[in-house]
């Protein structure tokens, strides 16, 4: 039982919320205050402060947190080494996924694994770039698949290189070209999909010296096709979710040539769990990189 109260009290620090902690953890937020309140009597010290603005480590939380996250990691080394002698018999895999990959890849990686280890557990999670980045960072993901280059400090493994198409509705008076003029893109609505930081759609304008007359900007890209089909504008989107297109468009290459690298990002792959370790060996490239 002390084990779930040290890793409470440094989830607890790593995300400055014990709500946080107790999502990443699979407690409530009521238990997690209480695990840290019994290290707190039992050792007679306060570890930290709670304020509006979240939680903040006290002086003695400062001394002790260094061992008490030692104690951590070393429990997990025991856990990986229990698992490595008995085999993969069970475990939780934590992935931080974009729509299209979660749609086209994943389902197929997942199948092949389970065939050979039928009792490991899923959580995906899906969000942007930057969601995903940071998910990994924190610990709330074991891995997660990103555009390349990403953090330096992570190690990753190059999958893909996706091709990034234009997308117009059917009855377009271009729809007829061999390349879609990027320049054209701008003459018309456009429909951006990203969120948050520039990606590499806002980058190919960027590189023409143009500027898109953004009308709606999503991170969703069902809705950017819908948006297209029904005539209020244009678009590019990555060729990977346009596999099974169930919109009335067409997608078009660039006269400009564009790409997004996909790949599998985690912190460290030395010590991921057996279990990410096996799944990162059913992926359809495995080149990993620094």
């Amino acid at each position: 039982m002390n084990i779930q109260k040290y890793l409470a009290f440094v989830k607890a620090v790593e995300f400055g919320s014990f709500t946080k902690a107790a999502k990443c953890l699979n407690y409530t937020q009521s238990g997690i205050s209480r695990m840290i309140n019994d290290l707190e009597q039992e050792w007679k010290v306060t570890l930290l402060e709670r304020g509006k603005n979240g939680l903040k480590l006290t002086s003695d939380g400062t001394k002790l947190l260094p061992y008490v996250k030692s104690i951590c990691d070393d429990y997990e080394k025991l856990q990986m080494q229990v698992d490595e002698i008995n085999g993969l018999q069970s475990g939780l895999i934590r992935i931080g996924t974009f729509s299209s990959v979660a749609t086209h890849w994943l389902p197929n990686i997942i199948r092949e694994f389970q065939k050979d280890y039928p009792n490991i557990d899923y959580e995906l999670l899906l969000g942007d770039y930057t969601e995903i980045e940071k998910w990994i960072g924190e610990g709330r993901v074991d891995c997660g698949f990103l555009r390349l280059p990403t953090n330096p400090d992570f190690e990753t493994i190059f999958l893909e290189q996706d091709k990034l198409l234009a997308i117009i509705p059917e009855n377009h008076p271009l729809k007829d070209c061999d390349t879609f003029p990027v320049k054209a893109l701008c003459d018309e609505p456009f429909m951006l999909l990203e969120k948050g930081a520039k990606a590499e759609i806002s980058e190919i304008f960027e590189r023409c010296n143009l500027e898109p007359n953004v009308h709606f900007t999503t991170w969703d890209d069902y809705a950017i096709m819908s948006m297209v089909a029904n005539g209020l504008g244009l678009s590019i989107l990555p060729e990977l979710i346009l596999k099974m297109i169930p919109y009335k468009i067409v997608a078009k290459e660039l006269d400009v040539p564009a790409y997004r690298n996909i790949g599998l990002a985690l912190k460290n792959r030395k010590t991921a769990s057996i279990a990410v370790k096996r799944f990162i060996d059913y992926l359809p490239y495995r080149n990993m990189e620094d």
